[in-house]
């Protein structure tokens, strides 16, 4: 008979697509199918020169585009974000009055640069920079990385992997059915679980991708803070109804989409008013469109990530979505930690052999495992 597995503190780390300067860093006591209890959270941030460099990288990936040998800007990417992420690590650990011999694993996501999904006869690609063993080396603990290339290989769509980990919080919150997890990053994606062996999660589409960019390019700071721009303005209705009518929304899951599917491009020749408001609206009716493909509409999202915090979209996603949306804190989640806390748990996991990806999260055809620990 095998020992049952103990739950061990693990460390999940995470930088999102839409570069904001910071590295999340989580810690996490759990098994990889409960979480036995919520450990430190901080943002750590990167260098300014650091910034610089992953914006160039990202920018360089998108030339390339799987297309020819790697650009040697990965490599030096890749070492940079790998160091500065171990020493982040390190700090909260230490911080915690924890040593890394108390860590039974890190979970490191990486820094994604380019995620194509797959479409008929064709698979998918997708390349997230960290050097796993280099992470190892630095911290001489063991270490999850490169979650996504296993299922992509398998011909899944790479994306979203937070599934499992949503599944796991509704475990101890609410297992009817009823309630589904919407997670607003650079794009959105949702997680929905019956209480039984229904497990589906997809993209919905942008979240606050295209309205950063837009926000920025019109020379009005990172992003729209408390969604105060988008508020002061009016929907076009007559410009979200067409966009409306993307190919996309109406798709089969599983589904995913990389950072530029949808782009800042879909406001193009409106008021910044009008357009924030405009972009705000399709993220939320993206939503709704979404949740109308699910076997049964949920009555509430708990909603994490960056999105959260800007009640022009959870307004519009009660009233274009006609869905309750609840701030991820109203639940006693930590809605700004909830990215790095997967990828521990996803990181215990792994080294369980436990499957990360499903057919109805992410498209491959068994549930499998994922990762590679060093």
């Amino acid at each position: 008979m095998t020992e049952p597995f103990k739950p061990v503190w693990a460390v999940g780390l995470m930088t999102g697509t839409v570069l904001d300067g910071n590295i999340d860093v989580a810690l996490l006591k759990t098994d990889g199918v409960t979480v036995e209890a919520f450990g430190a959270y901080t943002l750590a941030p990167y260098s300014s020169e650091t910034r610089a460099l992953l914006e160039e990288t990202l920018a360089v990936a998108r030339k390339w585009n799987f297309d020819g040998p790697e650009p040697e800007i990965f490599r030096q990417a890749e070492n940079v974000l790998t160091r500065a992420q171990s020493e982040a690590v390190r700090n909260l650990v230490e911080a915690e009055g924890m040593t890394m011999s108390d860590i039974g694993i890190v979970g490191f996501h990486g820094q994604s640069v380019l995620h194509r999904a797959p479409q008929k006869g064709r698979i998918g690609d997708t390349r997230q920079l960290g050097d796993g063993a280099l992470m190892h080396n630095l911290l001489g603990c063991k270490v999850a990385y490169d979650f996504r290339t296993a299922d992509v290989r398998a011909g899944g769509q790479g994306a979203p992997l937070s599934a499992g980990y949503h599944q796991a919080l509704l475990r101890r919150l609410d297992t009817s059915g009823k309630t589904a997890v919407l997670n607003l990053g650079g794009v959105a994606n949702v997680t929905s679980w019956d209480g039984g062996d229904c497990l589906i999660a997809f993209d919905t589409g942008p979240a606050n991708a295209p309205l950063n960019d837009f926000m920025k390019q019109n020379g009005l700071g990172e992003m729209d803070r408390d969604g105060a721009l988008a508020l002061s303005g009016t929907v076009d209705e007559a410009r979200l109804s067409k966009l409306l009518e993307h190919p996309y929304l109406a798709a089969a899951y599983p589904k995913s989409l990389d950072r530029f599917d949808f782009t800042a491009a879909m406001a193009d020749g409106l008021d910044p008013a009008t357009g924030a408001a405009t972009l705000t609206a399709f993220t939320a009716s993206a939503v709704g469109k979404a949740l109308d493909l699910l076997p049964s509409r949920p009555d509430r999202l708990v909603v994490c990530g960056g999105g959260r915090r800007n009640p022009a979209i959870m307004q519009m996603l009660q009233s274009r979505a006609g869905v309750e949306p609840v701030a991820a804190e109203k639940v006693g989640w930590r809605g700004d930690a909830i990215e790095a806390e997967c990828f521990a748990f996803l990181a215990v996991r792994a080294l369980r052999g436990l499957p990360i990806s499903f057919p109805a999260t992410t498209g491959v055809p068994a549930p499998m495992t994922g990762g590679k620990i060093v």
